[in-house]
């Protein structure tokens, strides 16, 4: 369920708080070759589904950009910030990918807003994200987002 917030006095409300968890989504081998086909990234361990399974993973796995590029449309399920003009990705800092996605797996975010501080013009967050996989030990990626918002 979508937390919605109305301007940047509500965001600064919530900071420290636990945002929940997105809805599972599905890493189709289409959606790593389109990516693939965006990146120019063409690694065999990602669009070979018959050397792939010969390798070291078994089976073709995503890549570790396109599974962090998943963030924002797995986020965007748990908060909604409404009475802003400007929505900006700032940057990241840190990521890891401690465990490969593989093609036909399910990830969903588990997320908190760790901070929202102010910056001339409006805010920036800083969100602390887990991305699960489905029946996976480990994460497949963990980080820290900033984004700022403007009214």
């Amino acid at each position: 369920m979508t937390l919605i917030v109305n301007g940047l006095d509500e965001l600064r409300k919530l900071a420290g708080a636990d945002l929940g968890t997105s809805e599972w989504t599905e890493v189709t081998q289409e959606r790593i070759d389109t990516f693939a086909e965006a990146t120019g990234d063409h690694q065999w361990i990602h669009v070979d589904p018959r050397r792939a399974a010969e390798g070291p993973f078994g089976a073709p796995i995503a890549h570790g950009y396109l599974t962090l590029s998943l963030f924002i449309p797995l986020f965007t399920e748990l908060l909604e910030v409404e009475g802003v003009t400007t929505k900006v990705n700032y940057g990241l800092d840190k990521v890891r990918f401690p465990a490969p996605v593989k093609a036909g797996s399910r990830i969903r975010l588990v997320a908190r807003l760790a901070s929202v501080e102010d910056v001339p013009g409006g805010v920036q967050i800083a969100v602390d994200g887990t991305v699960e996989i489905d029946g996976g030990g480990k994460p497949a990626a963990v980080l820290r987002s900033l984004s700022r918002f403007s009214v």
